[in-house]
């Protein structure tokens, strides 16, 4: 009707094009099989392609916070690592794989100025941080893939710790709309099926 209107001089503007209808229905999040967990962790052959694994899987950190980290972000004395502002302990795990890059880092670049923790040939002789493709190849073609990862972690941390949206916007600095997103997903998947 308005724009009817609007194409027959009645009016000047159509008031409604600012107005959303309806509301977004976002999907139930599912947690990966454990087959496709298996499959990444198999192709993760590299050391650098093992730290981008772990910190996606065990620390839930997105793409761009592993390009932007840098070599004075891991503590590997006390056991922390900040990841994007935040503070966080440092398993065993990571510190082992940390270990080994730092390692294959300093074998393969002894000279390098570059400051980021994650850098390759191309990055060695800059201090520029890797590319977003460097990183998304890591796990490209698998279902499992770095961003997948990063989501079943902090979906398994709501299974496993309750659906508290507090608790995950605490944990991994989730937004709030982010965290509620995640704790109403663990909450259905926890819910008993309806009986019939």
């Amino acid at each position: 009707m308005f724009r009817w209107a609007k194409r027959n001089g009645r009016i000047f503007a159509n008031p409604t094009t600012r107005i959303k209808v309806g509301v977004r229905n976002d999907s139930l999040l599912q947690p990966l099989e454990q087959g496709d967990i298996d499959a990444a962790v198999a192709a993760s052959t590299t050391p650098a392609a093992r730290v981008m694994l772990v910190l996606a899987a065990v620390h839930a950190a997105r793409g761009q916070t592993m390009r932007r980290l840098l070599l004075d972000d891991v503590d590997l004395g006390n056991r922390r690592i900040v990841l994007a502002g935040r503070v966080c302990p440092m398993d065993e795990l990571t510190r082992h794989v940390l270990t080994e890059w730092l390692a294959h880092r300093r074998e393969q670049w002894p000279n390098t100025a570059n400051p980021h923790l994650l850098i390759h040939s191309g990055t060695a002789v800059t201090t520029k941080p890797v590319g977003k493709f460097w990183v998304c190849e890591t796990l490209k073609g698998k279902v499992a893939t770095l961003d997948r990862l990063r989501m079943h972690r902090q979906l398994d941390e709501a299974l496993v710790h309750g659906p508290d949206p507090l608790h995950l916007s605490l944990i991994f600095g989730l937004s709030e709309a982010a965290a509620i997103r995640y704790a109403a997903s663990a909450r259905a998947l926890l819910a008993p099926p309806p009986q019939p």
